[in-house]
């Protein structure tokens, strides 16, 4: 795998304001990416956000948050590395670009859009209480990966992330 120092990078997103189902969907998929031994991306702010870089933080994980202003205080305070970009919700795509997988908890039109991006860059998506696509023949997208639980997210985001990214190895000459 093509992983920084062999780390797996997990994206979660998700609504700013989130219901209390979302928050402890989100923490409980904060806590077990940590467990698993990945690095949490998301956006940095609250919401579903805030909740699952809190319960990867519970779990001693490492937290990315990927901030749209300007200034690194705007990161919630389970934030350990504030990206800061300026680039308001263009930044979206950098979220989605630094995980090996995107987990989508709940969301609104920004969750939406990353979303978009991922299944856009073929990154593999994880859904759980999100967006659901609807093609033009009237049939659900096959490209997000729709799970109940949040244990059931990060399996399938780690599974995902294997098949996606196979090994180097030195007998390849890679």
């Amino acid at each position: 795998m093509t992983k920084a120092k062999g780390k797996m990078f997990i994206s979660v997103v998700g609504e700013s304001d989130a219901s209390r189902q979302n928050y402890k969907l989100a923490e409980e998929v904060g806590r077990l990416i940590a467990k698993a031994g990945a690095v949490l991306i998301c956006g940095g702010l609250k919401g579903v956000m805030e909740a699952a870089a809190k319960g990867a933080k519970s779990a001693g994980g490492l937290t990315v948050g990927i901030l749209p202003g300007s200034h690194h205080d705007q990161a919630n305070p389970y934030i350990d590395i504030p990206i800061v970009t300026g680039l308001g919700y263009a930044r979206n795509k950098l979220v989605v670009k630094t995980g090996y997988a995107v987990i989508a908890i709940g969301g609104k039109y920004g969750t939406l859009s990353e979303i978009a991006f991922a299944l856009g860059y073929g990154v593999p998506v994880v859904g759980l209480g999100t967006w659901e696509l609807i093609r033009g023949n009237g049939k659900v997208d096959q490209g997000i990966n729709y799970v109940r639980s949040a244990s059931e997210a990060v399996e399938t985001a780690l599974n995902l992330i294997k098949k996606q990214y196979k090994p180097r190895t030195k007998e390849r000459g890679i």
